[in-house]
């Protein structure tokens, strides 16, 4: 494709985004030098941490941008909402195996939501933007769970799972808006966003 002159720098270390990225035939380097911490203020909405964290990887960004650069952030939460008496909660990536099984019990029979927030900026425009997939899962047995996680050790990924590892294709009954998100970037939408910046 196209891009006008323009270069565009990814910046994360996720081989899936890598991936899915060059799904859109368009050249880009990876560059993940970063001075953010991730840290979320007491009371922040559960369903806007993901943006926090999304403009903060843009805004730490350890270079000034060049004028023809876009520089692409995202970050990518598994929330489970709530739900009989229980308040929100975010899963994170599992501590251990210990962890791993306890998010997916939780995750076991039940719709959870996959949100991503995508920042992408230039010297002259920034956006962010956000895209959520509903999933449900069918009740997991503890033999599912335990061969899920002593085979694929899920223990990089947000909510102990991922959706094109046996565990979704055993365990997924139904998502409800963009497959690509749940793998972790929305690309229809980043393609959607990035013809402002061409």
């Amino acid at each position: 494709m196209n891009l006008h002159g323009k270069r565009i720098i990814l910046a994360s270390g996720s081989p899936r985004r890598r991936e899915l990225l060059k799904g859109l035939d368009i050249d880009f380097t990876v560059d993940t030098g970063n001075s953010f911490t991730e840290s979320v203020p007491e009371g922040t909405p559960y369903d806007q941490v993901p943006v926090l964290m999304s403009e903060g990887k843009s805004a730490g960004f350890h270079r000034p941008l060049e004028d023809n650069e876009i520089l692409i952030t995202a970050d990518t939460m598994v929330i489970l909402p709530p739900s009989e008496g229980r308040g929100g909660e975010i899963l994170g990536k599992p501590r251990d195996a210990e962890d791993a099984a306890r998010m997916l019990r939780d995750l076991s029979g039940r719709k959870h939501h996959v949100t991503t927030a995508v920042t992408i900026r230039s010297n002259a425009l920034k956006d962010t933007f956000t895209a959520t997939t509903e999933v449900w899962f069918k009740p997991l047995s503890e033999d599912e769970i335990s061969y899920y996680i002593d085979t694929y050790k899920p223990f990089d990924k947000a909510g102990a799972y991922a959706i094109q590892e046996w565990i979704g294709h055993i365990g997924i009954t139904r998502i409800e808006g963009s497959y690509f998100n749940v793998v972790g970037f929305p690309v229809q939408r980043v393609w959607e966003h990035l013809q402002a910046f061409l």
